[in-house]
């Protein structure tokens, strides 16, 4: 069945360099009057636990949120997972892995928690664009595959995203290209602020 409430905790990964839009924080950027960073904690509201990343000095969680840090700092997504996997004692069966640089996260998470179905015999399901490419920063997981994946590959730092994911059984999950947008150039932030997309 389709399983809108399907239990899951949520790792959310603010810990970018940036690099392509001069080190700034891309998760303080404000849309709809909310940081992005915060609009994806919304999109996991109904998480069992949500595990924020890599937030940079200096900024605050909402109540509730568990913040943790990637070692080394900055040691990239997959060292991301690996931290907030780790500071979630009593793992639910699912995970949403969300990248905290996405656009509309409430809309695209919900998306695909309506196509997720526990019945399936998978190890998770994954945001695909409209071209086609997996968004592995936009996925549902099933908590031991991924737990054992991140085992299995050792050191996470700077491994590729489609290393870990690369043995594991993954249904696809069609989403608009607006579902999967994110902030990776100055200009996509100008486009969802509407300004220089800086926090003042």
């Amino acid at each position: 069945m389709t399983t809108p409430g399907v239990q899951y905790d949520a790792v959310l990964l603010a810990g970018g360099r940036a690099s392509r839009m001069s080190g700034i924080d891309k998760t303080a950027l404000v849309a709809d009057g909310l940081a992005l960073s915060d609009h994806a904690v919304a999109a996991a509201a109904r998480a069992r636990s949500v595990v924020l990343v890599g937030l940079r000095e200096g900024r605050t969680a909402p109540d509730g949120v568990v913040v943790t840090r990637e070692e080394p700092p900055f040691g990239g997504p997959v060292a991301g997972i690996a931290a907030g996997l780790e500071a979630v004692p009593a793992p639910a069966p699912w995970t949403l892995v969300l990248a905290c640089d996405l656009v509309r996260p409430e809309r695209a998470v919900d998306a695909l928690l309506r196509s997720a179905d526990d019945t399936v015999d998978a190890d998770g399901f994954v945001a695909v664009d409209e071209d086609g490419r997996r968004q592995p920063l936009l996925a549902l997981y099933r908590s031991s595959a991924l737990r054992d994946a991140v085992r299995a590959l050792g050191d996470p730092t700077d491994a590729a995203v489609r290393r870990l994911t690369a043995g594991l059984r993954l249904v696809e999950v069609p989403l608009s290209g607006g579902l999967c947008a994110d902030v990776d150039e100055p200009a996509d932030a100008a486009r969802v602020t509407g300004t220089s997309g800086l926090l003042d």
